[in-house]
């Protein structure tokens, strides 16, 4: 006996995948081919995938409820307090300052641009605050920005996901009847918040005393471990959602952090196993919710409707950001890529979805066409644009810097980030002192605590993905290691170590490590001083109003000039100082001819240097 859901999982779950594979391979947010491919088997293409294939309204909501659990919880399980504090007052403000302005923003244009009421206006706005791990993580697994823009991106899409789904419910409380008292939301809104908040504790207790109390050694025991916490998810969900509707989302959330800064064992087994059943979650949702969407419902909007989506995205969004971020160690670059990568995601879809039916049977179906394809038509618009363009944002603006690792957070070490910093580039310090720590952090810098000479310390700082390690303590035995260890155990690029004692740069340069010496750098800085003054002064101040950079001619279009030729075309306030090939550096005479490979290296004024370094390798990023 066969059952008609089938073909339909079937078709689901491949198209996911195939999602994926296609996302991996160009680099793009899956959640696009997702939308996608959901539009194609949906019932206004081809029709494969309907309202009707899953039983009826009630029995999706379920479904996408039980989805938006896990990918919530997912999303929160990777919130580490670490995280949080390296961008602490952006995030705040992101999640209080910026969901008002969105909330307000939104609200004013629709009630101005599509006619609605003030409750319909404010229902749009409360759900369209919400971007989302959805959309969001996705995202970032393709676009490797510096960590504080990651973590107040992800921050801000989970702690939003749950304020915009609880605040959305309150709101409609408020369209289903307009008398109710602003006591009486507030009530409602803390009530629902406060239940999730509950549940999310209790079940997070539970979950970790049985991980950590009950024997998991025998039998399969990281199996059982993901299950227990997987089970957890669901439980927090639905026991918070039975008691309120949509507190089951403030639930998981709290659930997930507290359980992924809990220490759990096997974290790392945990962690891969969600991310697969999120990705089979993830397709359920876009495609299951396409069976929803309906073209002439966007069509009815018009002009007004693509108006309010390019107004939220372009205007609101932006505001919200830099308003967010004023005042922060945040470039202007990565405040427009913020501004510019906020999609909406499942639940304005989902939530949306489920107000529609019920204002249909209050007799409001315009009320609910407006609700539904304003909010549909902004999830389109953000995430193909947004989502689809992320990376050519991303690249375009140049916020995808070069990851750097720097163990040791002392005077050096920090000294190094800030200048590495200043230039764009993504570092983390590595140090395990909790003053330094902490010193470090109230700087403005990314730190991760731990000890560098450790392998699983090194890789949970990112050096996998670095493509520069130095070693900067003031041990030469630790810096040793971590030369080995970066060496033998990774990929990457550059490692330089730095030599307190003369006598062991030999040791270092066993290992083919570029070692600085600390006595001799401080030898030749003061004879620096003292033979060439001038000199020593412009080196220090170089870093601070100019910039000396090397970067590898890849250009074609550069191919066969000379240095005359290049000279007449480079950017004002940049000279350049010398050209290498083949590991011959010299200060190049006008007829030296470029080719491809050759290294330039540029001195100037920051913004002429990076405009230079773009021109000869277009594709650095």
């Amino acid at each position: 006996m066969s059952s008609g859901i089938i073909p339909v999982v079937a078709t689901i779950i491949a198209l996911g995948v195939l999602s994926q594979v296609v996302a991996d391979k160009l680099q793009v947010p899956s959640v696009l081919f997702l939308i996608l491919a959901g539009i194609v088997v949906g019932p206004e293409v081809l029709g494969v995938v309907t309202l009707s294939s899953f039983g009826g309204i009630d029995t999706l909501a379920g479904i996408v409820g039980l989805s938006v659990a896990v990918i919530v919880f997912e999303g929160a399980f990777h919130l580490k307090l670490e995280k949080l504090r390296e961008a602490p007052g952006a995030w705040l403000r992101l999640v209080t300052v910026g969901a008002a302005i969105a909330l307000f923003g939104t609200a004013i244009v629709v009630r101005v641009l599509l006619g609605t009421g003030w409750d319909v206006a404010f229902l749009i706005g409360s759900l369209l605050v919400a971007t989302g791990p959805t959309v969001i993580t996705p995202i970032l697994s393709v676009v490797p920005v510096r960590d504080r823009v990651g973590a107040a991106l992800e921050t801000e899409g989970v702690v939003n996901d749950v304020t915009a789904a609880i605040l959305a419910i309150v709101v409609f409380r408020v369209v289903e009847n307009p008398q109710r008292s602003v006591d009486v939301v507030l009530q409602d809104f803390v009530t629902r918040l406060g239940t999730g908040v509950l549940v999310g504790l209790v079940v997070a207790a539970v979950v970790w005393y049985i991980l950590r109390r009950i024997d998991l050694s025998k039998g399969n025991a990281p199996q059982n471990a993901r299950l227990v916490v997987l089970a957890g998810a669901l439980v927090a969900y639905g026991a918070a959602d039975t008691l309120y509707s949509e507190a089951g989302i403030a639930a998981v959330a709290t659930a997930g952090v507290l359980l992924g800064n809990a220490d759990l064992p096997y974290e790392k087994e945990i962690e891969a196993f969600k991310g697969d059943v999120t990705l089979v979650v993830l397709s359920f949702v876009f495609i299951g919710l396409a069976a929803l969407l309906s073209f002439q419902t966007l069509l009815d909007l018009g002009v007004a409707g693509l108006a309010v989506a390019v107004l939220v995205a372009l205007v609101i969004r932006p505001l919200a950001v830099f308003a967010s971020t004023a005042r922060s160690r945040y470039t202007s670059a990565e405040r427009v890529f913020m501004s510019a990568v906020g999609p909406r995601g499942i639940i304005p879809a989902s939530v949306a979805t489920l107000f529609a039916v019920e204002l249909q049977g209050y007799g409001m179906p315009q009320a609910a066409n407006v609700l539904v394809g304003t909010v549909f038509l902004t999830i389109l618009l953000t995430v193909v644009f947004e989502g689809g363009f992320a990376r050519h944002i991303a690249q375009a603006l140049n916020v995808i810097p070069m990851r750097v690792i720097i163990v040791g957070g002392g005077t050096v070490g920090r000294a190094l980030a800030e200048r590495l910093e200043d230039r764009g580039e993504n570092v983390v310090l590595v140090e395990d002192d909790p003053e330094a720590v902490e010193r470090a952090r109230n700087e403005g810098y990314t730190v991760h605590s731990g000890d560098g000479s450790d392998t699983d310390e090194l890789r949970a700082a990112g050096a996998e993905n670095a493509k520069i390690l130095t070693a900067a303590t003031g041990d030469d035995d630790v810096n040793l290691l971590v030369a080995q260890l970066a060496d033998s155990k990774f990929d990457i690029d550059t490692i330089i170590a730095r030599a307190n004692n003369p006598d062991n740069i030999d040791a270092f340069e066993d290992l083919g490590v570029s070692t600085v010496s600390s006595s001799l750098a401080t030898a030749w800085g003061i004879d620096n001083i003292i033979e060439r003054p001038a000199l020593s002064n412009w080196m220090t101040e170089i870093g601070r109003s100019g910039d000396v950079q090397e970067v590898e001619v890849t250009s074609e279009e550069l191919v066969g000039l000379t240095i005359a030729d290049l000279d007449d075309d480079l950017p004002g306030g940049v000279i350049i100082a010398l050209a290498g090939r083949d590991g011959d550096n010299q200060v190049p005479n006008p007829e030296f001819t470029i080719q491809h490979g050759d290294h330039l290296t540029f001195l100037g004024r920051k913004e002429a240097v990076r405009d230079a370094l773009n021109w000869c390798h277009p594709d650095d990023g």
